[in-house]
């Protein structure tokens, strides 16, 4: 049994609870949750969080690229751990997705301000902007911001629903964009001993084993296509014979078989891959039931733990589209390869929460996270990093997210505990 170093007070479950429920409330879209990445949501959730830490005599500050850190205010000196997640959103999400990493920290700190004591070591909350690509084509940009990685290009690409640029919305919120563009970096990782983030499983493994927490060996680095054209020809269905026809829909259903045939076979051989195609449609002003569809857009991305794979997998979709489109008389045109690098958590946190759970008495086991996260962000800038996954029913990226609130309470305390474990 577990000794009471890493226990925390059950009853910072109900705080917990009221603040899942305050972010939700404000941010509910009337059927899931909305917080759009530099947006209205996203704010508010901000502001709720700063809001219930101030009242607890927490300290609060905004960082270079308005991201919130919190702190107690009788920090001890040192490097600090960061225990950081994001409170964007997909639009009609689920509330748990990024807010749960969040409010994890919180609890910790909060902890410490009842005991009327400070933490043992540094340790500050980091409430990360921008991590969902659903609104800009891009992942993790708050944390990107933060460590010099946020291109010209990145700053240029437009929000999916308002058309403004990241730059402008950025700038709207106070943010000095031309660092950002510049490369500075505006956390120096040598300054911080880790980074350390606790989220839901947004896939069904955890629930299928009862694992009600597990440790997070890497995560999925991915290759992605916000918009490719399939450019066909456009004719009456019933006049062009299929010799003629240059039909882009049933191109791009060709593509798709093959690359799902080539996801097969590399499977089967070992490599870890996931392949989605999101978005695809055609002209809604031009297309017609009696209309050979001559243009298709659609979206390509691929995943894997490996780069070489995700290097592979790519050529393999060019190279299909090429025949294809010799074949079938259509013409394929890119727009911006986006690219992000898979990530591998640090050894030495990976044992410390495996043996945090061994101490609880949790059955789990160390496994690889299929989505992205901010962590993979901070591993590749060299900061020492680990992932902490809770059981959530029903998926993710939906409203439908289901995690359960004694769950998520033994994740903060296996957190809490490989944080003040001898090292």
């Amino acid at each position: 049994m577990a000794d009471r170093a890493g226990r925390l007070d059950p009853s910072l479950l109900a705080q917990a609870a009221g603040l899942f429920d305050a972010v939700r409330t404000a941010t509910f879209d009337g059927v899931g949750v909305t917080r759009a990445s530099y947006g209205e949501g996203e704010n508010r959730a901000l502001a709720i969080v700063e809001t219930h830490a101030r009242e607890a005599g927490l300290h609060c500050e905004w960082d270079d690229a308005r991201n919130l850190v919190i702190r107690a205010p009788d920090e001890p000196p040192g490097r600090p751990v960061l225990i950081g997640s994001h409170l964007d959103s997909v639009p009609q999400g689920g509330n748990f997705d990024g807010l749960a990493g969040v409010v994890a920290g919180l609890l910790i700190l909060l902890h410490y301000r009842r005991e009327n004591r400070p933490p043992p070591l540094p340790v500050r909350v980091l409430a990360l902007r921008g991590e969902e690509s659903a609104w800009y084509g891009k992942a993790y940009m708050g944390s990107l911001a933060l460590t010099g990685q946020l291109s010209a290009a990145d700053l240029d690409l437009r929000q999916r629903e308002t058309g403004r640029t990241l730059r402008e919305d950025m700038q709207a919120l106070g943010i000095d964009t031309a660092r950002i563009e510049a490369g500075e970096r505006l956390l120096d990782p040598a300054q911080i001993a880790a980074y350390l983030e606790l989220h839901i499983e947004q896939g069904p493994t955890m629930v299928a084993r009862q694992w009600p927490v597990a440790p997070v060996t890497g995560i999925r680095g991915n290759v992605r296509h916000n918009r490719i054209l399939c450019k066909g020809e456009t004719g009456h269905s019933g006049a062009v014979p299929r010799w003629l026809r240059k039909d882009a829909v049933l191109a791009v259903a060709e593509l798709m078989t093959r690359l799902d045939e080539h996801w097969r076979v590399l499977q089967q051989m070992g490599m870890d891959l996931v392949m989605t195609c999101g978005i695809m449609t055609t002209d809604a002003k031009r297309h017609a039931v009696s209309v050979i569809p001559g243009e298709v857009a659609f979206s390509f991305e691929v995943r894997s733990q490996e780069q070489e794979v995700l290097e592979r997998f790519h050529r393999l979709m060019q190279d299909e589209c090429a025949r294809i489109s010799q074949s079938r008389g259509v013409e394929f045109v890119f727009d911006r390869r986006l690219y992000t690098a898979p990530a591998t958590m640090d050894a030495a946190w990976i044992t410390r929460f495996s043996q945090a759970c061994t101490d609880f008495a949790l059955d789990m086991e160390p496994m690889p996270s299929g989505a992205g996260h901010d962590a993979a962000v901070f591993a590749n800038a060299g900061v020492p990093c680990g992932m902490v996954f809770v059981r959530n029913d029903r998926g993710s990226h939906n409203p439908h997210e289901a995690m359960d609130l004694q769950d998520f309470f033994h994740g903060v305390e296996v957190l809490h505990r490989a944080i003040v474990a001898p090292g």
